[in-house]
């Protein structure tokens, strides 16, 4: 369950709630399956362990709280819904004597949907998130501000407020990646590691993107000069995790290396939910403490606003 992108959201007033309150809130979202002519269907399940209606829906440790978004989604080809809308455009086209307009069509083909939704396949997908409240983050794994807005919008709806915000620094991000590597002036806990990416400030500027490549050459250094600015940047902090950082200090492609890992396999489980709160608590505390180093980085966080 070891986190692998870092969506970070900042609670703009202290989460109060503890556990137990948390799930009774979250009750009311607790996921159900698609019905048979549902296309999506979103909830609450059990972070760890089966999808058992009596299973907890919060994973407390450390003071964190890990909670877990189920989507299931139906499927329905493009290819197979055009195919059958064809077929029954034509039929109702050559009966009338005319070409059907635009909303008879969109009507036929909302028909289509209903009638192949119930034999359709569904593919369902977890998201996973923790509230530090401590820290005053919300921290989901996922790489996509979307899926990232769409737990935290269900989380406001159970809760009925959710006063969170993106978190912002003070210095522009890319102005301090760009000087870390134009300068060679990475602090003493980052190492620059062999990949980025490049982009000109103009609209219409271009992108470089760099890999396996070594940033202190002077191809690099000539685009920098150039004026192009760093947008993403691997990284790796105190030789405990490694990162890609983008502008909008988004955090990808997150590894826990081997100091971590090593701590993690030290301590002995006796089972799937053992397992699961020593690797939650291990991870909120690294990122307990890479967060504030982060936004330091930075010049700072700036007020979240209200």
């Amino acid at each position: 369950m070891w986190f692998k992108n870092l969506s970070l959201l900042r609670f703009t007033e202290p989460f109060s709630l503890t556990a137990e309150e948390l799930e009774q809130r979250l009750q009311s979202g607790r996921f159900r399956p698609c019905g048979s002519l549902e296309p999506v269907s979103y909830g609450w399940c059990p972070p760890v362990g089966r999808n058992d209606d009596d299973a907890p829906l919060v994973h407390a440790t450390n003071g964190c709280m890990m909670v877990c978004a189920l989507k299931e989604e139906k499927i329905l080809p493009a290819s197979v819904v055009n195919e059958i809308l064809a077929e029954r455009l034509l039929e109702q086209e050559e009966r009338k004597g005319s070409r059907l307009g635009k909303k008879e069509r969109d009507a036929l083909r909302d028909e289509v949907i209903h009638e192949l939704l119930p034999r359709a396949f569904s593919h369902s997908r977890r998201n996973y998130a923790y509230i530090d409240p401590k820290g005053g983050w919300l921290v989901v794994d996922s790489a996509s501000s979307k899926k990232s807005e769409e737990l935290a919008s269900w989380l406001r709806k159970c809760l009925d407020s959710l006063p969170v915000s993106p978190p912002a620094s003070n210095e522009r991000p890319a102005a301090v990646l760009t000087r870390w590597l134009s300068e060679g002036a990475a602090p003493s806990d980052i190492v620059l590691e062999d990949e980025c990416e490049l982009r000109s400030t103009g609209e219409d500027g271009g992108i470089v993107r760099c890999k396996r490549q070594d940033l202190s050459a002077p191809e690099i250094q000539n685009h920098l000069e150039a004026g192009k600015e760093v947008s993403k940047l691997a990284v790796t902090w105190s030789d405990r995790l490694g990162f890609v950082l983008d502008d909008a200090l988004g955090i990808k492609r997150l590894k826990f290396l081997d100091l971590v890992q090593e701590q993690a396999s030290e301590v002995e489980a006796a089972d799937e939910v053992e397992r699961f709160d020593v690797d939650f608590s291990i991870m909120s505390l690294e990122l307990a403490a890479l967060l504030p180093r982060l936004f330091e980085l930075f010049g700072g966080e700036s007020a979240p606003n209200k």
